[in-house]
């Protein structure tokens, strides 16, 4: 029987949620996808993202592919799935897509969100940020992370046991932005990839060096130059972290 490749756009709150990745015996973005579409439409798919969000980590543009021979309405299946999802998930737009179309290897562009708050926040708003304890000088904090932007090798800040002898990666872009209505620092990283924990750790070693006045901006590069990942910079806290939009050519997904 004939199958149709989708493409979809999920947004949710991961706090309840041991990140996107099925894991045995524990719940996840995509394991809680998949069984409450067998539960409305009846049949297994395999999803498949285009990033392998952690445990606590959000999303608002979360993309992922499936198959299915069910023939259904793209709208109707997104009303009805949406319907049965819990209130954490929510599928933003689900549309046909090219059959060789990947949801990982076609990525141009992946931007996530880092939320800081250095008052205490808001109760609406605190699971989406991470409340930083201690004074930060701004402008340092944007030097800081402007060390990264570029061509590096980022093996002193990803995680100790990556998958990969490849830690060379481009950061296109970074900015920090206030945002008053969460009276929030907002810090946007934008590349092609990412490795595991690699903007947690650049966050979290920015931070440190914007708020220690014996750290420099100098000892952040001599870091970064020592491909070392058991370094003093810590990891930021998961919950701060959103992937906010990943960016596809048009043509590598619709015909």
């Amino acid at each position: 029987m004939e199958t149709t490749k989708y493409k979809i756009v999920v947004a949710y709150d991961g706090t309840n949620y041991h990140g996107w990745q099925i894991q045995k015996d524990k719940p996840t973005i995509t394991q809680a996808l998949q069984d409450t579409f067998k539960k409305v439409f009846g049949s297994d798919i395999s999803i498949l993202g285009a990033s392998r969000t952690d445990a606590g980590v959000h999303a608002l543009g979360q993309v992922a592919s499936f198959k299915t021979d069910r023939a259904i309405d793209p709208q109707t299946m997104r009303f009805a799935w949406n319907n049965a999802l819990p209130n954490d998930i929510k599928i933003a737009s689900l549309a046909v897509a090219l059959k060789d179309f990947h949801p990982f290897y076609s990525v141009q562009q992946k931007t996530y969100h880092y939320h800081v708050f250095l008052d205490e926040p808001s109760p609406l708003v605190q699971r989406y940020g991470w409340y930083y304890h201690y004074p930060v000088d701004i402008e340092k904090l944007k030097q800081a992370l402007n060390v990264f932007v570029g061509t590096h090798d980022f093996k002193s800040f990803c995680a100790a046991d990556v998958e990969t002898d490849n830690t060379i990666r481009t950061v296109d872009l970074v900015s920090v932005d206030f945002i008053p209505e969460w009276n929030a620092y907002r810090i946007s990283i934008t590349a092609e990839r990412f490795l595991r924990y690699m903007i947690r750790r650049l966050v979290g070693a920015a931070l440190k060096v914007a708020r220690n006045d014996t750290l420099s901006i100098e000892d952040l590069k001599k870091a970064l130059e020592a491909k070392n990942p058991n370094n003093i910079f810590p990891t930021a806290a998961a919950q701060g972290l959103t992937l906010q939009e990943v960016v596809y050519k048009m043509e590598d997904i619709y015909e």
